[in-house]
């Protein structure tokens, strides 16, 4: 069943006072977004039918405190020209990759941003993705439907016992240590960020203990210039033993042309994706083309399209946590001139 539709522009009846803030909203957004912004005095206009293009024209017509965004567009310095009221920019989600937070630093907009709505779909997604990969879920499932019937063929792995390495220790990371925690794993951590520490669920460790002792590898890690293509030749090699590579993170943080190379020396024994380097599969380059379709032709490998933090609980979620890091916002941060 779909969600109902919100109205072009939604100021409910019931907030008759002069509004403290004003709010523009140009993606797509769960219809609990209005009732969650009135008990703050927000007006939101809500713009999903807006294109790119006319996002700069929208901001200059009115004088917005805050704008609201998922991926339609890039945040820029230009951009942030065309709203000199702006007080803080709205990710509904946790990657801010499209966000030029050097920019919004310099125009003084805070960016706020809900890893907390959506890190337990992406938490249990991933554990599915294992499971998949070490249980031949996919491919049993494609032999059945062809009637063929392989027991042996498919006996798989136990996650008991085995040594879970999750890179990148934030929201996403801790989500997914969380529910590893009763299938008698060990789970080991590395995490460059020092205001993420490891807990009950998982041990910290460097990244060369983490290469020398892990089973699989788990990425969760933010794309940012310095994380292109983190995991690479170098990194996989690394790895004293065969491995099995889950990404939910970004597809930019993975070389794809290394996991290929892994994948063809056995150092990768399987890998699942629910990000690519490029997911405008209609634009992909000749190299690009060739990468995917070795994976797709690989039995060993599990695609998905971006879906790990995409459920229906995350998407009503992400807004109550906006909502609430904006009321906060409002209530702590001083006023713009």
């Amino acid at each position: 069943m779909s969600e109902p539709a919100l109205p072009p522009e939604s100021t409910p009846a019931l907030h008759t006072a002069r509004p403290q803030s004003l709010c523009l909203c140009v993606d797509e957004m769960h219809p609990s977004l209005p009732e969650l912004l009135v008990p703050l005095g927000i007006t939101l206009h809500y713009r999903p039918d807006l294109k790119a293009a006319e996002i700069p024209a929208a901001l200059a017509a009115q004088p917005y405190d805050g704008l609201l965004v998922r991926s339609k567009l890039r945040i820029t310095a230009e951009l942030l020209a065309h709203g000199p009221q702006l007080r803080y920019v709205g990710r509904a989600g946790a990657g801010v990759d499209n966000i030029d937070e050097a920019a919004l630093a310099a125009a003084g907009v805070t960016l706020l941003n809900a890893p907390e709505g959506n890190r337990d779909a992406v938490g249990e997604y991933t554990l599915g993705l294992l499971l998949a990969l070490f249980r031949n879920i996919v491919r049993a499932d494609h032999e059945v439907r062809q009637g063929i019937w392989q027991r042996e063929a498919n006996r798989g792995e136990e996650i008991g016992g085995k040594v879970i390495g999750i890179l990148g220790y934030g929201h996403m990371g801790a989500a997914f240590a969380r529910r590893l925690s009763s299938f008698g794993c060990t789970v080991l951590a590395h995490d460059s960020n020092p205001r993420h520490e490891g807990d009950h669920n998982a041990i910290l460790v460097s990244l060369r203990e983490l290469q020398e002792r892990a089973d699989v590898l788990s990425v969760h890690i933010p794309y940012v210039a310095a994380n292109r293509h983190f995991v690479n030749d170098a990194l996989l090699g690394g790895f004293r033993h065969p491995i099995w590579l889950l990404n939910t993170a970004r597809g930019e943080v993975l070389d794809h042309a290394a996991l290929v190379r892994g994948l063809q020396s056995g150092q990768v024994r399987g890998a699942a994706l629910d990000v690519l380097e490029n997911e405008k599969l209609a634009t992909l380059t000749e190299a690009q083309q060739a990468t995917l379709h070795f994976l797709k032709a690989s039995p060993n490998v599990v695609f998905s399209p971006h879906i790990g933090g995409w459920s229906f609980q995350s998407y009503r979620r992400i807004n109550e946590v906006l909502a609430h890091k904006i009321g906060e916002f409002l209530r702590t941060a001083p006023g713009r001139n």
